[in-house]
């Protein structure tokens, strides 16, 4: 899967002059944790809400209301924006996008194209458009996890067992927990009466948990 397919597109973007003031109103009336900073169509920095609160006076500081909109009102995101911005293209993959983040310890990554703005990729995003359909978040049916089951001759045959009982797989992946020595199968199935296949593959001597869905 690529980035174009789950990246947020028509973003919000301000230029360098904005106020820290107005970047906040803006923050706060989309619910935003980060704005692009665009001047002239090109990607100059990003500004986030983490570096806004780190720009703003203290609530112990002995400045009036009025005092402190203005210097709010004075500052510019320029001042304070993250000027090396990691940027990813629409056709970058998922595990790529996820990669770089993790590399640089960041939440977001923008997505330029032509040299332009066209999308941002967040971890919500991620989560949402990604790993939810991964492992069927929301969907109906249940969820079995097969100890062993993720070794290829096994995997064959338990797949060939669910396809006979006539179960549906919605999702279906392999793991290997930390300090494990077989592989788990996890499979979600679009059923709620798996007694029939969980029978089936305990008296071919498998180890089978419902999961939690």
């Amino acid at each position: 899967m690529y980035i174009r397919n789950i990246m947020t597109t028509n973003v919000v973007t301000i230029p360098s002059s904005t106020s820290v003031a107005e970047a906040r109103r803006i923050m706060e009336a989309h619910g935003f944790g980060r704005l692009p900073v665009v001047d002239k169509g090109k990607l100059v920095g990003m500004v986030t809400r983490r570096r806004l609160d780190q720009v703003s006076p203290s609530k112990a500081t002995s400045l009036t209301m009025w005092e402190l909109s203005y210097l709010l009102s004075k500052t510019t995101v320029k001042e304070i924006m993250v000027r090396d911005v990691l940027t990813i293209t629409p056709d970058t993959t998922v595990e790529e996008s996820v990669a770089l983040a993790q590399s640089h310890k960041v939440g977001a990554l923008v997505v330029v194209e032509g040299g332009k703005v066209v999308g941002i990729s967040t971890t919500t995003d991620l989560f949402y458009k990604m790993v939810n359909p991964l492992l069927g978040i929301g969907e109906p049916g249940n969820r079995i996890e097969i100890i062993g089951g993720g070794e290829g001759k096994a995997l064959e045959d338990i797949i060939s067992l669910i396809n006979k009982l006539g179960l549906r797989i919605v999702t279906l992946h392999v793991i290997t927990p930390p300090g494990a020595t077989k592989k788990k199968l996890v499979v979600h199935l679009d059923s709620e009466d798996i007694m029939p296949l969980i029978a089936d593959l305990k008296s071919q001597g498998y180890e089978v948990n419902v999961r939690k869905r």
